[in-house]
């Protein structure tokens, strides 16, 4: 018997292939049954939303939630705290382990134990969160279900039983987090922003009309573009130039530092000590820009107060001072990666210096260049604490990730509030499409 032979024997002892999974009728059978599952569990999800609880239900609980153990945890000694927590993660952490390491082994108790698993913790799990609105047997029910169909296909699956369920425990800590964290809340946001300020009636599509017509949301949403216009082209251009022109300099780990360190500082650092830059009072100044204007015989300069589009740019400055020094180090890692054996035939085809840039070098960084641009369009769409710092909104210089904040915490509008996000987001959507499919080119590419 070859060794081939004795691998593939190996393999198939220790991942056995069920019936189920290997034939076609045993898959169609589990793919309607999840199918109607999951539009049961749907169902019920609705009802749990939509139904108002009971006095009966709101009666049942196990008598502890996760609320309740972090209360007790609070009113513990702060050097109690640390252990109490450290205890508790590793003993869940422990028990995923055990539920990984040997529920997916053969055998009638390994059997059991995936099956309790599946049922067991999903309710845990819902009824430690504390039911919705106390609906506990709509939790029970969505849980005890959620966990029955995991069960269910993994017993059918093609790699043998055991396989998705060990697949699903790797995956279920980041998913949940995904879900709570960014899925619900995008949801809940959208839903909001269809209803007045209180959350309590329907009014369509008025808070939207507000954001483009309102002068507050129609500035914000002028300045948010403007930014996300200038600030990364700007970044990228002196970026580029300055990771060109010290390539292979001398000093050039001192000239890059000096550009770096402003990637250091905080938008709020930043920020404060740009605005002592322009203050402008009488007298003595204080700020750099208006010592320069009043030693030249001119008045100091209410720089950001100049609207509608100069106070903007001064801020823009400051952002694009924090983020020249990340679009330089990128895009320098970037030059010095493209092969030398291209610059030197574009060199030996008589090719000048810029074309050798804009043939050899940008195409060779291209990637790089898409990653800078993206991120610091992004980071220029939600910016917030540059204009909270230095402005507070005022005169003009409102953005979308500002205005969207105010409007919640100042004027208690959640359905303002959740327009702007909304638009926000359908702002970034597009560029985060056009960098995954940039990026699931170059992998088909390598």
């Amino acid at each position: 018997m070859s060794q081939a032979t004795i691998e593939k024997s190996v393999e198939a002892d220790e991942l056995p292939v069920t019936r189920h999974g290997a034939d076609p009728k045993g898959r169609a059978i589990t793919r309607a049954v999840l199918a109607i599952g999951f539009v049961v569990l749907v169902a019920l999800a609705l009802l749990l939303v939509f139904t108002t609880s009971t006095e009966e239900s709101a009666r049942t609980t196990i008598g502890f939630s996760l609320n309740s153990f972090f209360v007790a945890l609070g009113g513990m000694h702060p050097l109690v705290q640390i252990p109490v927590i450290l205890a508790v993660f590793g003993v869940v952490v422990a028990i995923i382990l055990v539920l990984i390491e040997f529920a997916p082994r053969p055998g009638r108790g390994y059997f059991i134990m995936r099956l309790v698993a599946c049922l067991v913790i999903p309710v845990l799990a819902f009824l430690l969160l504390r039911p919705y609105q106390n609906a506990v047997l709509y939790v029970v029910a969505i849980a005890l279900l959620v966990g029955a169909l995991l069960f269910f296909a993994d017993f059918r699956a093609r790699q043998g039983a055991g396989y998705l369920f060990q697949l699903v425990l790797f995956m279920a800590p980041a998913s949940i987090m995904l879900i709570l964290g960014l899925i619900y809340p995008a949801i809940s946001t959208i839903f909001k922003s269809f209803f007045d300020k209180t959350g309590a009636n329907f009014v369509g599509f008025e808070n939207y009309v507000w954001v483009f017509t309102n002068p507050v949301g129609t500035s914000s949403v002028i300045n948010t573009i403007l930014w996300a216009l200038l600030a990364p082209t700007v970044s990228v251009v002196i970026g580029l130039a300055y990771a060109v022109f010290i390539d292979r300099a001398r000093g050039e780990k001192i000239l890059k530092v000096l550009v770096f360190m402003p990637v250091a500082i905080s938008f709020v650092g930043a920020g404060i000590i740009w605005k002592f830059m322009y203050d402008a009072r009488q007298g003595d100044q204080i700020g750099l820009l208006n010592a320069i204007v009043t030693a030249f015989g001119g008045d100091p300069v209410q720089w950001l107060a100049i609207k509608p589009v100069l106070n903007t740019l001064m801020l823009l400055i400051v952002f694009i001072w924090t983020q020249t020094g990340f679009a330089m180090v990128i895009l320098s890692a970037a030059i010095k990666a493209v092969p030398i054996e291209q610059m030197e035939a574009a060199e030996l085809d008589g090719t000048n210096a810029w074309q050798r840039f804009r043939n050899v070098t940008v195409p060779g960084i291209r990637s790089s260049l898409i990653v800078v641009l993206t991120t610091i369009t992004i980071a220029s769409l939600k910016v917030y604490d540059i204009v909270a710092v230095m402005t507070g909104g005022r005169d003009e210089t409102s953005v979308l990730g500002f205005e969207m904040v105010n409007q919640q915490q100042r004027f208690q509008s959640y359905g303002h509030s959740s327009a702007l996000a909304v638009v926000l987001f359908l702002f970034v959507l597009p560029l985060i499409v056009y960098n995954a499919r940039s990026m699931a080119k170059q992998r088909e590419i390598r």
